[in-house]
């Protein structure tokens, strides 16, 4: 004798398209012959038998098998609490319900094999999330939602599983499927929290390490297998699984960092970093295709930033990526570190150890858009639920990639959740934000009629607008000392000044400008550069707009461009010496500096993701000597205040003459605080040295050179002024003083007032 359930209900649970599981299986309360009571149901396809363990009484009651396909079901009385069973109150009704849902009862089975398991009723298990977590995702400011949703490990009345909870409210069903279950999704049907559109299930057994997918039901009736959005880590691509994950177990050692970074000025302290493509930096044996695991890239990098006095590494896109050739940034594994270089715990690993020896990390991270691969986000549930439904908003022209929908609350919350996400549970120290223009312009990349004005008529995309001040704000208040910068190549206002004060809240912004004049102007013959003087000094008319980082980034050595070196003009030795003078002028004008690898040392080629830096060119004095100048304009940034602590303000820059085309120099002081040394800088872009250059000081006495590009150890001709220049006590350039310096061909020399 069993209780009504109808066979179609059945029929479409046993073929995986029952659209409400938690409607038939685990407890509901019956009247059973005129007696309330509870019919617990189970799905068991591999049982043999199977029992009903009461948890009033101990006993076991034997469950009857009421479909052939493995439809168990028992009828317990003793569940049900008798005076809440009869009541026809509301409110009582509500907590006999209540009762039932969080009865401790379990299942037992006997399988085709005789093996007797024991387990909860994944139906019966309360819900991970609480009405608070409800009221927080109905907000869309569930800041930790990465708590909640994904694969939880989860401890069940002494039962050991994961929780699976994944957002998809179009769907029809949603199925977990992996390891623990043998992919059969009929097993693990999930329930919906209606007002939410968040499926979940506890999965009892399921452990650390099982592969896993979400197998959704779409609205026009098809299935797919979907990656989990908050997977925490992933197989290693082209296989596509999320993998099961504890982030929560390592035990760090960087509380040292960590109070330092909270108590940092980041707009006065030395930033000087280091562009790094984890893939390709170096390669070495035992993983796929030479890639190197976390712990022995963490090892080889603090070393080698340690020794070239970078103070952070920027890395670019860590999260999982199917296509390799995409460099990160068609991300979609947004929470999971890829799988290329080792586990979630090895990426720990590797920011505790660059910690650990005083250097910072930065993640690039891609808002902007994401790829199309089927099992990732674009229609995850059938419908455009994390992209835009129409291709003029939702879809990216130039990338073949979708755009999310920054006006949705749930998509927000995604990219918020996952930005704090990083610095939470990787301790980040920052985030370069890719593509911020094409976040900010409607229209970017498109001609007329292939884009939606904003409400107002406008171009600017308020949505994104909105997210970007709601992601800087939440970044900046929770963590101190974390900074934000943003590739953003337009003229927008504000994009580095404080939410309050209506900017978008970026620490800094990377400042394309000045990279695009200076390249235009190095690669000029020196002989034509007097007619191209403004390319240089047309970037301190704007430089203190805004926060300024300056980048020569990978961006400007692929796709045909060539190296750094390779654009340089002129002869072997002059190619050198312009880029020597192209770093010296780079780290002594205002503004953080970024440089991408291989840069460091001259690379020739340029950069391939599957091959990377040619170390080998380090045989040669010549690339020995670019390495050992940029160390040194490493160190000579981090240990001048002058050229760090004011690179935002106008008090911090000083021109003492912009104005010698014909002679293509320039000459200006960098400042710091009170107290602080100037710097005085004089560069010569011609290969002529100019002897008895007279510059005007505002001190007299003895300036001494600190820095010099052209010296023999860089792979120059050693013309210099050392040790320094003592003041004529007779002005010039409008200064009180004046000194009288030899300029070095195609360099940079550098002078500190000493006391």
């Amino acid at each position: 004798m069993h209780t009504q359930v109808s066979l179609s209900s059945i029929s479409k649970l046993i073929n995986g398209t029952h659209e409400n599981p938690s409607g038939l299986l685990g407890p509901h309360p019956i009247d059973y012959r005129g007696t309330a009571a509870t019919a617990v149901r189970s799905f068991l396809p591999e049982a043999q038998a199977a029992w009903v363990i009461d948890p009033q009484n101990g006993e076991r009651r034997a469950m009857r098998r009421i479909h052939p396909a493995g439809f168990f079901e028992a009828i317990c009385d003793s569940m049900v609490d008798a005076t809440l069973a009869k009541s026809q109150d509301a409110q009582q009704n509500h907590q006999r319900l209540h009762t039932i849902a969080n009865s401790k009862y379990r299942i037992q089975m006997t399988n085709k094999s005789g093996e007797t398991i024991e387990m909860n009723d994944p139906y019966a298990v309360p819900s991970i999330l609480t009405d608070f977590d409800n009221y927080l995702i109905g907000q869309g400011k569930h800041y930790e939602l990465y708590e909640r949703l994904g694969a939880q490990l989860r401890t069940v009345d002494g039962t050991p599983g994961v929780n699976f909870a994944v957002w998809a409210p179009n769907a029809r069903s949603v199925q977990v499927v992996g390891d623990f279950n043998g992919w059969d999704g009929r097993k693990h049907v999930a329930r919906i929290h209606p007002n939410l559109g968040i499926w979940e299930l506890f999965v009892p057994g399921a452990k650390v390490g099982d592969r896993y997918k979400f197998r959704v039901h779409s609205t026009d009736g098809s299935w797919v297998d979907k990656s989990d959005p908050y997977g925490l880590a992933a197989e290693l691509p082209p296989l596509t699984a999320s993998i099961v994950a504890n982030v929560n177990s390592y035990q760090w050692s960087d509380s040292k960092w960590i109070d330092r970074r909270n108590d940092w000025n980041p707009l006065h302290e030395p930033m000087n970093v280091y562009e790094v493509h984890l893939g390709s930096w170096q390669k070495g044996p035992g993983r796929k295709h030479g890639w190197l695991d976390y712990r022995d890239l963490a090892r080889r990098l603090a070393e080698y930033c340690h020794r070239m006095n970078f103070t952070h590494v920027e890395l670019m896109p860590v999260s999982e990526h199917p296509f390799t050739g995409s460099w990160g940034y068609q991300t979609v594994g947004y929470f999971a570190p890829t799988s290329r270089h080792g586990s979630p715990e090895d990426f720990m690993f590797f920011v505790d150890y660059m910690h650990q020896h005083g250097i910072g990390v930065l993640i690039d991270w891609v808002p902007a858009h994401f790829p199309k691969d089927a099992h990732g986000l674009r229609r995850f549930d059938g419908s455009p639920l994390y992209e835009h439904a129409d291709p003029r908003q939702g879809e990216h022209p130039d990338w073949g990639t979708m755009i999310f929908n920054f006006g949705r609350n749930e998509v927000r919350n995604f990219l918020v959740a996952n930005a704090l996400f990083w610095l939470d549970k990787y301790h980040i120290d920052g985030l370069r934000v890719d593509a911020v223009a094409s976040m900010l312009y409607l229209d970017y990349s498109r001609e007329d009629g292939q884009w939606i004005p904003n409400q107002y008529g406008g171009r600017e995309n308020l949505e994104a607008i909105d997210f970007l001040r709601e992601f800087n704000t939440a970044i900046h208040e929770k963590y101190p000392g974390v900074v934000t910068a943003a590739e953003e190549s337009t003229a927008w206002p504000g994009v580095s000044r404080p939410v309050d004060d209506g900017g978008l809240g970026f620490t800094y912004k990377w400042n394309m400008g000045w990279m695009n004049d200076t390249l235009s102007y190095m690669h000029n013959e020196p002989i034509h550069r007097k007619y191209h003087q403004n390319e240089l000094t047309f970037s301190l008319i704007y430089a203190f707009t805004e926060n300024f980082m300056l980048p020569l980034s990978h961006d400007e050595v692929v796709h045909g461009k060539g190296s750094l070196i390779s654009q340089m003009p002129g002869d072997m030795w002059q190619k050198f010496a312009n880029l020597r003078l192209l770093y010296s002028y780079m780290w002594t004008h205002p503004g953080k500096k970024l440089l991408f690898m291989g840069g460091e040392f001259a690379q020739w080629s340029e950069w391939n993701h599957d091959d990377g830096p040619d170390w080998i060119l380090l045989d040669f004095a010549t690339h020995r000597g670019v390495q050992q100048l940029v160390a040194d304009l490493n160190k000579v940034v981090i240990e001048n205040p002058a050229l760090h602590q004011l690179d935002f303000s106008g008090d911090g820059f000083e021109w003492i003459d912009c104005m010698n085309a014909d002679e293509s120099t320039l000459v200006y002081l960098r400042k710091g605080l009170d107290g602080t040394p100037p710097i005085l800088v004089c560069s010569n872009f011609t290969p002529v040295v100019r002897k008895g250059y007279r510059v005007g000081v505002p001190a007299s006495g003895f300036w001494k050179e600190i820095f010099n590009s052209d010296g023999e150890a860089y792979g120059g001709s050693n013309v210099g002024n050392y040790p320094g220049r003592e003041t004529f006590g007779e002005g010039h350039h409008d200064r009180p003083d004046s000194i009288s310096v030899d300029l070095p061909p195609l360099a940079t020399v550098m002078f500190r007032l000493e006391e």
